[in-house]
């Protein structure tokens, strides 16, 4: 095992990281990156210290692509839960008074939303009257009558 690791220099990891970016942007999934990453940060090291056992440089390796493919993963977690109003265009409408434009019979009708109808649930509402919207299901709006206080 020792010969077949004595040939690892520096550019040898250099070329794993290549090969795993080249497989991240062949299949993207963020999990080759982070490998090629490290795979590039072991190679740096080995350059920095050339005589850096191959066992502590596998080490290297395992712990910067487990530990970056874990922070990634957390981090994209939390950023795709901030950003799920952005596919759902009709959320930004959530608190938003708006016209009814079809009479809510039997729970369904339609609402004008700027120059757009959609379809609006909720208690009976006549042509005109304003609603709030409170909830969207799909592209139907859930909307309440506005108190007229």
């Amino acid at each position: 095992m020792d010969e077949l690791f004595s040939q690892v220099v520096y550019w040898t990891w250099w070329i794993i990281a290549v090969v795993l970016v080249l497989l991240e942007i062949a299949a993207p999934g963020t999990f080759f990156l982070w490998m090629g990453i490290s795979a590039g940060a072991v190679g740096i090291a080995l350059f920095i210290y050339p005589e850096l056992a191959w066992e502590l440089q596998l080490a290297i390796f395992a712990i910067l692509s487990i530990g970056t493919i874990v922070i990634s993963r957390k981090f994209l977690q939390k950023n795709r839960q901030d950003q799920t109003a952005l596919s759902n265009r009709g959320k930004r409408y959530i608190g938003r008074v708006v016209v009814v434009e079809e009479a809510i019979t039997n729970g369904i009708g339609k609402v004008r939303v700027e120059d757009t109808l959609w379809r609006a649930r909720g208690s009976a509402a006549s042509v005109g009257e304003q609603v709030r919207v409170i909830d969207i299901e799909g592209v139907t709006f859930q909307v309440e009558p506005v108190s007229k206080d």
